[in-house]
């Protein structure tokens, strides 16, 4: 049984990197006159350090926690669109935390259309470190069979981004 939102003024947007969570979000942010907070882009600025550098001098496990401080202090706030690193939800604490605050809405994609994202985000490669030794398009089938039944327990729905503009997806997320 999920505990009652405390706090149901949050939208939290999960899934795999290049999904849409940041860009959906802002759009989604304005749509409702709300915030926009990008947990990744938070604990850059804090770190000072990408978060690439960050796991390469402290680790995953140190990232993680880093993380989950930062969603802790996120979750203070309402009204607001958060866009959460594509792990975040590998911590059930994490998950709670989010449940507790709002609602979860997991953006989907091909494995295709991601990786097409990733070609196209020139600063995908700096800013987010590899996830696996494996090349990135079986670095993408890999995690994404590994975290699929994890976003599906966490979300309160999904939204596919493949084939739906910005606007579109922001209003479909709205409409649910």
């Amino acid at each position: 049984m999920n505990p009652e939102p405390l706090n149901p003024h949050n939208l939290f947007l999960i899934g795999y990197r290049c999904t849409g969570k940041t860009t959906v979000g802002r759009c989604l942010a304005e749509d409702l006159e709300w915030s926009f907070v990008d947990t990744d882009s938070l604990i850059v600025e804090q770190q000072n350090m990408s978060i690439k550098k960050i796991v390469g001098a402290y680790g995953w496990e140190k990232f993680r926690q880093i993380e989950h401080s930062m969603l802790k202090t996120v979750c203070i706030s309402n009204r607001q669109v958060v866009a959460t690193g594509g792990g975040i939800v590998l911590s059930e604490q994490n998950v709670t935390r989010m449940r507790q605050s709002g609602k979860i809405i997991w953006l989907r994609a091909r494995h295709e259309t991601i990786k097409a994202r990733m070609q196209q985000d020139e600063s995908s490669q700096d800013f987010r470190p590899a996830l696996t030794s494996n090349d990135s398009f079986s670095e993408i089938e890999e995690i994404l069979k590994f975290r699929e039944p994890i976003y599906r327990n966490a979300m309160d729905f999904f939204v596919d981004t493949d084939d739906y503009d910005i606007s579109a997806i922001a209003k479909i997320i709205v409409k649910k």
